[in-house]
């Protein structure tokens, strides 16, 4: 909190000139996006945020954390949100704070001390204002690539239905906890969806497996046991197998297969089809 003088100095410095100072705000942050954001879209967002934070100094306060700057703060917050959205970095996002501080400073070429003084104090106001949009800016990307990397997991896991009661779920990459729980609960799901009694797990993708991915693909197959359908792994090349071997890894009751073929015919003989080779007769 600052003396009301304080604060009416500040205020006196936003307001004597505030349409030239508002419209060289919005030149100078639009300059530095390269024009890359709307200039209507951006006039909008910062006369706001100028009229609110000229609305908060004159009830004497400088703490960007005071209830009275609740405004300020919340056209920061989607300010900063919609920056992120839209891909521009965090020094972009803050400029549009900082850039208030630039346009201020040719006023102050023939400004008296007080005048100075204000503006120092003012410039602190503003360092706190950037400091809250770069955190906001920050949990905001934070955000974004949490639902882009749950957006990819779910991507990267499809559950394929190869036949009427035959799903099969083709794994590529690395199997750790997070994917395997999302890898069950799909094909969980599937199982009840389509009516399947029959559900492959094929690890062809799957550069390597050691006891963890072991014991996920387990919990994965026990998981579809209990919901009443006979899982295959198909995948299996030989250096797994080795591998498999050399780990004491117990694969015990559950069915392998080498290809996805093979898992394929398994599962289609165990629904009751008959699978005849035709040979090709044309001469």
């Amino acid at each position: 909190m600052v003396k009301r003088e304080n604060a009416v100095d500040l205020v006196g410095l936003l307001t004597v000139k505030g349409e030239d100072l508002a419209a060289s705000w919005v030149q100078e942050v639009s300059r530095s996006l390269g024009g890359r954001l709307g200039t209507a879209e951006l006039e909008r967002e910062l006369r706001e945020l100028y009229d609110a934070l000229v609305q908060a100094l004159r009830q004497g306060v400088t703490d960007v954390h005071a209830v009275e700057m609740a405004e300020v703060r919340a056209l920061l917050t989607e300010l900063s949100r919609n920056r992120a959205r839209q891909g521009f970095s965090p020094s972009e996002t803050a400029i549009s704070v900082f850039a208030l501080k630039q346009v201020l400073e040719p006023v102050l070429q023939d400004g008296s001390a007080e005048e100075i003084g204000a503006y120092l104090q003012l410039a602190r106001v503003l360092d706190g204002l950037g400091l809250y949009t770069i955190e906001t800016y920050t949990r905001t990307r934070d955000e974004i690539i949490t639902t882009q990397a749950e957006q990819l997991l779910e991507l990267s896991t499809p559950v394929v239905r190869l036949w009427d009661g035959v799903i099969a779920v083709p794994l590529v990459g690395t199997l750790d906890s997070a994917r395997t729980q999302v890898v069950m609960e799909k094909l969980l799901h599937a199982l009840v969806d389509t009516g399947s009694e029959q559900a492959i797990i094929d690890i062809t993708g799957v550069p390597a497996v050691d006891t963890q991915v072991a014991q996920h693909l387990l919990k994965t197959i026990v998981a579809a046991r209990l919901m009443g359908a006979e899982c295959t792994v198909s995948g299996i090349s030989p250096q797994i197998a080795q591998t498999i071997v050399a780990l004491g890894i117990e694969f015990e009751g559950i069915v392998t297969k080498a290809s996805l073929a093979d898992a394929l015919k398994l599962a289609l003989r165990r629904t009751g089809v008959d699978l005849v080779a035709h040979k090709d007769d044309r001469r």
